[in-house]
This record gives C-alpha cells, sequence and structure tokens, in this order.
C-alpha cells in the first residue's frame, strides 16, 4: 500500500512539474499526423543528395543545393527567403572527373577519392609508385629528385583489425538514464569531456592541422618536383568506406595544393607490401578538378514564417542545420537529414497554417565543415560577438536556436547545454512524444555543431540527443554517405518533434530563459 501512494505521488509530482509549462496537445496532434501521414522529408533529403550531388563549401552543387532549398521554401509560403552572404570564405571547387586503376603488376580498378582543393593530374598519367621510408626530414631528404612524375607512398605496417560490433547502433536506456543523470559540475571542477565532444574536437583539430611536420616537407617536395599524385589512407577507411576531407588550403590567395588521392585501406596496404618487396607497382591517374574564384563569398540560405503577435513578433525562433557536406558521397547523413527535416518542420507548421506569435526563421548554414564558418558569422553578424560580448540590438529578440546534425537517427532527448532553467519546459515538451522514444533531458553540453555559435554568445542554443546509427562507424564524411544509409521513420519523428519545439517556443509568454552572459574570449580566443 506504501509502495502505491509513494507511485502516485511521484506521478502527480512530474505531472505537476509539467503542467507548470503550457503544452498544446491539440496541436501536437496535428503536427504528427501531417508528419507522419503526409510527410515529405524523403522527398527533400532526395532532391539535396541524389538529384544535386555533393555540396562543398564553396562549390557549384552547394549554390545549386541553396537555390533549390530557398525556392522551395518559398513556394511553401515562407518569407524572406534568401541566400544571404555572412563574409568571406574562400576558392570553390569541384571534382570533375576520377580515375584511378593499378596497372603494374596486374590491373586492379581501385577505390579512390581525391581530397579538396587538390588540382587534377592534367590528364592521364601512368605514374610509378614512389616508396617513402622516411620518418623525419633528415631521412626524406635521401628522396630528394625522386619525385618527378610519381605517385608517392608513404610506408606503413598497419594491421587490419576485424570490427566485432555492429556498425549501427540506437541509445540504451542505461545510456539515457545516464545523461539524464547528469549534474553540473561545481566551479572548481573541469567541464563534462563526452566522447561525442572529444570525437568532434579531434576532427575540428585534424582539420586545422599543420605546420612542418613530414606530411607537409612530402607535399613541399611532391609540388616542386612535379609528382603525379601523393596517395593517402584513412586506417578507420576499410571494407569500401573512404574517410576523405580536405586536402589543403581553400584561401583565395593560397597556390593549387598538389593531387592528394585517398585510397582503401586494403589498397594502399597491398602497395605497401608490394613496393617494400621490390615489385615495381605503377597507377594510371586520370583527375579533373576545377577551381571557383568568381565568388569567394559564403552565403546561408534564410527564409521566415512572420510572427503576428504586435508584441512579440520581431522576436524569433531559430531552427537550422548545415547544408555543405564533402566531396565522395552526397552528404545525406552530414548534413542533408538535418536540413531535411528542419525544412520539414517549417513546412509542417506553414501546412496547418500556424499563426505563430514569434517570428519562426530557419537557417541552413554553409561552411560548418570548415569550423561552423556559416553559423558563427550570422551570430556575429546579426547578434554579437564572441570576442568582444558587444551585443547587438537583435539579440534580445532570440528565443532560442534549435540544431539538427548528428545523422539520420531519431530524437532520444534533447542537451540543455547547462541551462538548468529550461530543464523542465524541455520535459514537458518532451511528453507527448515518449511513445516516440524521446523523453531525455541532459543538462550536459555536446559540441561540434552550430548551436555552438548561439551559445556562445549567450543565446539558448540546443541540439538534440539524436540515435547514433551509422554515423560515426560508415557514413560520417564518407564516400558511404548517401540517400541509401537515411532512415524514413526516424526522419519523420525528428521533423514532427522539432516542429512542436519550435512551435511551443514560438507561442509561449516568455522567451526561454537563458545563462548568464559568457565572458568576452578576446581576439583570437580559439573554437568553440
Amino acid at each position: 500500500m506504501k509502495r502505491v501512494f509513494v507511485s502516485c505521488f511521484l506521478l502527480i509530482a512530474a505531472f505537476t512539474t509539467h503542467a507548470q509549462e503550457k503544452v498544446d496537445q491539440a496541436m501536437v496532434s496535428k503536427i504528427k499526423k501531417e508528419g507522419f501521414d503526409n510527410s515529405k522529408v524523403m522527398d527533400i533529403a532526395f532532391h539535396l543528395t541524389d538529384a544535386n550531388g555533393p555540396r562543398l563549401s564553396g562549390s557549384p552543387g552547394l549554390l545549386k543545393a541553396s537555390n533549390w532549398a530557398k525556392n522551395e521554401m518559398a513556394k511553401w509560403g515562407l518569407t524572406n527567403a534568401a541566400l544571404e552572404p555572412w563574409g568571406e570564405f574562400g576558392k570553390g571547387w569541384e571534382l570533375q572527373k576520377s580515375y584511378v586503376a593499378m596497372t603494374a603488376p596486374y590491373y586492379k580498378p581501385l577505390i579512390a577519392y581525391p581530397k579538396t582543393w587538390t588540382k587534377g593530374s592534367n590528364g592521364l598519367k601512368n605514374a610509378p609508385i614512389l616508396l617513402i621510408k622516411a620518418k623525419d626530414s633528415v631521412e626524406l631528404a635521401a628522396y630528394k629528385g625522386q619525385f618527378k612524375g610519381k605517385a608517392i607512398l608513404v610506408y606503413r605496417t598497419d594491421t587490419l583489425v576485424p570490427t566485432y560490433k555492429a556498425d549501427a547502433s540506437r541509445y540504451t536506456d542505461e545510456e539515457l538514464d545516464k545523461l539524464a543523470a547528469y549534474q553540473l559540475p561545481q566551479p572548481s571542477q573541469a567541464p563534462a569531456d563526452t566522447a561525442e565532444l572529444r570525437r568532434r574536437r579531434e576532427a575540428m583539430q585534424r582539420r586545422g592541422a599543420g605546420g612542418p611536420n613530414l606530411a607537409n616537407l612530402i607535399k613541399d617536395f611532391a609540388t616542386k618536383e612535379g609528382a603525379v599524385a601523393i596517395l593517402s589512407v584513412s586506417p578507420r577507411g576499410h571494407e569500401g568506406t573512404l574517410f576523405v576531407q580536405g586536402g589543403g588550403s581553400y584561401a583565395p590567395e593560397a597556390p593549387e595544393n598538389p593531387l592528394d588521392i585517398m585510397l582503401a585501406f586494403e589498397d594502399y596496404m597491398t602497395f605497401c607490401r608490394l613496393a617494400n618487396a621490390g615489385i615495381p607497382v605503377s597507377l594510371d591517374v586520370d583527375v579533373k578538378t576545377a577551381f571557383q574564384t568568381r565568388d569567394t563569398k559564403g552565403y546561408n540560405v534564410v527564409a521566415e514564417i512572420k510572427g503576428t503577435d504586435p508584441k512579440l513578433k520581431d522576436e524569433i525562433v531559430m531552427l537550422g542545420g548545415h547544408i555543405d557536406s564533402w566531396q565522395s558521397s552526397t552528404g545525406a547523413t552530414d548534413n542533408a537529414a538535418g536540413c531535411a527535416v528542419m525544412m520539414e518542420a517549417v513546412r509542417i507548421l506553414k501546412t496547418l497554417g500556424v499563426q505563430p506569435r514569434r517570428t519562426i526563421r530557419i537557417a541552413l548554414w554553409s561552411g560548418e565543415e570548415q569550423g561552423l564558418l556559416g553559423s558563427r558569422n550570422y551570430v556575429k553578424n546579426h547578434f554579437a560577438d564572441p570576442a568582444t560580448m558587444k551585443l547587438l540590438p537583435d539579440h534580445e529578440k532570440v528565443s532560442a536556436y534549435f540544431n539538427i546534425d548528428n545523422g539520420t537517427g531519431k530524437i532520444r532527448g534533447i542537451y540543455t547545454q547547462g541551462n538548468e532553467k529550461v530543464k523542465d519546459i524541455f520535459s514537458a515538451w518532451l511528453a507527448p512524444f515518449h511513445d516516440l522514444g524521446a523523453k531525455t533531458v541532459t543538462l550536459s553540453n555536446t559540441g561540434g555543431t552550430d548551436h555552438q555559435s548561439f551559445d556562445a554568445v549567450g543565446i539558448p542554443g540546443f541540439q538534440f540527443i539524436q540515435d547514433a546509427i551509422e554515423y560515426n562507424t560508415r557514413t560520417h564524411h564518407t564516400n558511404m554517405d548517401s540517400y541509401d544509409h537515411l532512415q524514413a521513420d526516424d526522419l519523420k519523428q525528428i521533423s514532427v518533434i522539432v516542429a512542436s519545439f519550435v512551435y511551443h517556443t514560438a507561442m509561449r509568454d516568455e522567451k526561454l530563459p537563458r545563462k548568464e552572459l559568457p565572458q568576452a574570449r578576446g581576439a583570437g580566443g580559439g573554437r568553440f
């Protein structure tokens, strides 16, 4: 009898807490019906991926996709749909042709992708492999004068480690419970360093890596002596999956980077063993690339559903994801998925004839893969510069920004970025979606996505908790990141939940509560 009483008491207490925040159940039901019965999310994703192609920042593919998204949202009735310049980006780049095959000691077609912002081969070249076994610049000097006409291979002795875990995964109940139980560290404690935060931070550090290391010295030799190509490998890139990104600077004045080709792990190691055994290896290489320098600005896609409340219509609720991708596939999970669900969320609201009290503004960012450039500069241009924390007039008008950029997996909850004041609000808003697997609200942070640009200047910015599916193992920045790896039911669920969160943020009497303003970072204050 006591247990029943206690359980009932806790249930009533939880209901009372949630009841303090208004939830429009009738509108939630309408959103669910439209989002599940009449979803357009996969059609949007198709146009951003299969119908468009890769969307590298600054490339013709990105411009094409951005214009399509802008025009599509204008057709739905959103206002102020535009490509808004955010500042200088740099050179665009496009892969126009790529053929790479081993021709000696026998013929073998290869899975290979040139890195971005590298030049082509200037026609078909047959290039013998030059095996480099140098460990430092002193040993590398012995290879001087041998690079001309060669494909450069740095010797490795890695061993392929079989995969014992499934590529795809979802959060377990235990993992979600741990997130929900997370407590903010005391001032004397170090901030949380989650696996996701570490992964994204390390990835961004790799993107910005440079300096006078061996790889740069090899690149310098290859450029000066006229090598046909440098061959690269990622130990993660086995079983036909290649993790391939940038090959050098995209700054407008930067010289063209030498052709750098990413190979599958198995092929790269085959070449190492053959060359090390003294068996000559040659490749046919025919790569054509094109640099775009006519317009070096970066652009975000923006559009709005105008607010209707006389007192609140100038306030803003924002949602978004990054529209740029890498070159080896069509960027389906990173991040056509995020753009498709955000576009679908505003389509749902517009189709339902919602008259939001606040203005709802969607933004599809470019330059995310180069360091959140589109969102960081948008925030700097409109709201505040984190270096100085001098607030612009629109800073106080933003209620919140919601982001999706963790693949195709359904929403399991939301990160509050340490904002304790929104925890009960979000718990109430998630209550209608418990049956869809979304119920976790955590005080923990997550990093590496565009919500950080807003959080960095004190604007509530949030990324949802998503099931990983194959994001970290198979699709993130790889040649496998295609439409077929999207999960339709998961994307419908995301669209519905995001539409509901945006709707309730736009309709509540007050803006979402904020944390204390961060301190100015100062010039060169680093990444988020």
